[in-house]
């Protein structure tokens, strides 16, 4: 048989609340649409569920902001709150320009506001953060699957980054458990015979840019399973696929 891999969407998820047991509900799903966690597959789960059961959410109208959150806020025509959370989680601002802030946020990751969002929360009036630690909250669900399930499956958070020079937003992973991010094929032979130098493979970037179709931004699908790919296992971490500066040509 040729290659393949199969994505499945998680459907029938009630709204996730702070306290959920996050990984039961994604297992008690899979298991009635028929499509429980098998060993060897890759469970996606997109941030926001992530943030929401582990209560990562402010209400807006406890934030004070500070004079510098105003004035970014009255430039560009945005909630002054939301601007102090998205300084609050960020270690610098990298740009501000056209209404939107790139930050680094205390996790490294650049992207558009610190990562604070606002859309789908069941309440108004509230942000969601990234969670303190993707890594540790990917190694709790890989670890809850095996209990409850009996399954050896990865596990990659996702969160939608935008792209210089693209237009577009793709998902990528912000927290693995289980699984190599990265694929160096440095110091290889392609079939030619060509000595490769440069070529390392985000994976589990890839992985997660792969659920997104599934899981969509308005279907309520919020976990992914992805089955039938061999993927690098061990224990990596989402550090490794942040550049470090020494090597960061656009800093």
């Amino acid at each position: 048989m040729p290659p393949e891999i199969r994505i499945i969407g998680i459907e029938g998820l009630p709204e996730i609340r702070p306290g959920d047991p996050l990984a039961k509900m994604l297992v008690d799903a899979a298991k009635r649409q028929k499509t429980p966690p098998q060993s060897g597959d890759i469970l996606v789960i997109t941030q926001k569920v992530v943030s929401k059961a582990e209560g990562r959410l402010v209400k807006l109208e406890d934030i004070e902001p500070s004079g510098f959150a105003k004035s970014i806020a009255a430039t560009y025509q945005k909630d002054p709150r939301q601007m102090e959370l998205i300084l609050r989680e960020s270690k610098r601002i990298v740009r501000m320009d056209m209404g939107i802030l790139i930050t680094e946020t205390k996790h490294g990751f650049i992207c558009a506001n610190g990562g604070i969002d606002t859309s789908n929360l069941e309440t108004s009036g509230y942000a969601a953060l990234l969670p303190e630690d993707s890594d540790k909250s990917a190694l709790a669900i890989k670890r809850a699957v095996k209990r409850l399930a009996d399954a050896e499956v990865a596990v990659i958070i996702s969160d939608t980054f935008g792209r210089p020079w693209r237009e577009g937003c793709t998902n990528v992973a912000i927290g693995v458990a289980g699984i190599l991010p990265l694929i160096d094929y440095r110091g290889q032979k392609d079939p030619t015979g060509y000595l490769m130098r440069a070529s390392i493979l985000a994976v589990a970037d890839e992985l997660a840019s792969a659920t997104e179709p599934i899981m969509g931004k308005l279907n309520r699908i919020p976990a992914a399973i992805v089955r039938g790919y061999d993927y690098p296992k061990g224990n990596g971490t989402s550090r490794s696929l942040v550049r470090d500066p020494t090597h960061d040509m656009f800093r």
